[in-house]
């Protein structure tokens, strides 16, 4: 396990904002609106385009020493000196991508509405778990649905940081924190608003 931190308001990339520029102004913006961990998501295909921005998002992360993670992508996270990555259940195993990326990189494991994946994840040494979708979500309409219940269990039950994910606004992410998420990760309530950084702003003051 890397023991970096792992709290805060922590963003996702969701492509394209049409209000706000490239996903590097983007990014910058959200990190000086208070995000203290960025995950870069892309499904696209176009490999060149996420080299490019997943190379600029490392250098801005590492200039602001925030941790800089890639979705479900451990080669390009390899190729361009990310923090670590963030697995799902259809991703590579856990073992793998630390025998790959080593001790000091950040591995997050997607655990759904199960804390029994996220007992496993804590043993198999992942820096932190993920539960979710606590609410309806437009980056994932049909995800699993996480209850507060299970929050408090975790946080009884685990030593690692816990990540609430799944439609969260600053109006009902503060119940999230009380019942023991250590961070909240957003998509579409950051990059998805005409200005960033005043949405990342009002996620930031919650802690």
């Amino acid at each position: 396990m890397s023991g970096r931190p792992i709290s805060g308001l922590y963003v996702i990339t969701a492509g394209a904002n049409k209000h706000e520029g490239s996903v590097v102004t983007q990014v910058r913006l959200a990190i000086d609106g208070g995000a203290r961990l960025v995950q870069y998501r892309d499904k696209s295909m176009d490999s060149v385009c996420r080299m490019r921005d997943a190379s600029a998002l490392v250098e801005l992360c590492r200039g602001r020493r925030i941790p800089f993670l890639i979705n479900d992508d451990m080669e390009l996270a390899r190729a361009v000196g990310a923090d670590g990555v963030h697995l799902g259940k259809d991703d590579i195993s856990l073992r793998d991508a630390r025998a790959v990326l080593g001790s000091a990189a950040v591995i997050g494991i997607s655990c759904y509405n199960r804390l029994e994946l996220a007992r496993q994840a804590e043993a198999g040494g992942a820096d932190y778990v993920a539960f979710g979708s606590f609410f309806s979500s437009p980056t994932k309409p049909d995800a699993a649905r996480a209850s507060l219940e299970l929050l408090q269990r975790a946080k009884e039950a685990l030593h690692v940081p816990i990540v609430a994910i799944g439609g969260i606004s600053p109006e009902n992410g503060r119940k999230l924190i009380g019942a023991g998420a250590d961070a909240l990760a957003v998509i579409n309530g950051v990059f998805g608003q005409s200005d960033i950084l005043t949405a990342a702003q009002r996620y930031a003051r919650l802690f």
